[in-house]
């Protein structure tokens, strides 16, 4: 081996590394600002300020996400309990004991029997569909079997 290829190797490397390290030893200089973010002037300006978006550049690449949203399958069988919300003073169905009140008795589509008491609603014949907004029963009063119950409002359905 001869003797002057060891300080060119070592010269070598050294400038290698003086030369892949001299990007990040140079003096610091900041990169000038663009127009819209230099300060204001002491006096202030009577210009709005530009939008945000007229110095942004336009998004591009890909979206945030590259995955889709979950979304439901179909039902495996129907709810067991009704989907739609419902007001438990309203009732459906069918008149039971008719005529021109003050006593009405009405079954439901789920068999319920109520006995109803409204004075001066109308006169409604046994086998009317009706729907019923009802209150709480009147005390004293005794309209049949059923369930007691208030007529606040009655008209008849189809």
């Amino acid at each position: 081996m001869s003797g002057a290829g060891l300080p060119a190797a070592a010269l070598a490397t050294a400038l290698a590394v003086a030369v892949l390290s001299s990007g990040c030893t140079g003096p610091e200089k900041e990169a000038p600002m663009p127009a819209e973010h230099t300060p204001a002037p002491a006096g202030g300006s009577d210009s709005p300020p530009p939008s945000a978006s007229a110095g942004s550049p336009a998004r591009t690449g890909p979206a945030l996400s590259s995955t889709t949203l979950p979304t439901m399958g179909p039902p495996t069988a129907p709810p067991k309990r009704p989907t739609d919300p419902y007001r438990a003073n309203v009732l459906a169905g069918r008149i039971t004991r008719g005529g021109d009140g003050p006593c009405y008795g009405l079954t439901t589509d789920d068999g319920r029997e109520y006995a109803l008491h409204g004075a001066g609603v109308g006169t409604f014949a046994t086998g009317t569909w009706v729907r019923v907004t009802i209150g709480p029963a009147t005390p004293g009063v005794d309209c049949g079997a059923g369930i007691p119950a208030t007529i606040v409002k009655i008209s008849p359905v189809g």
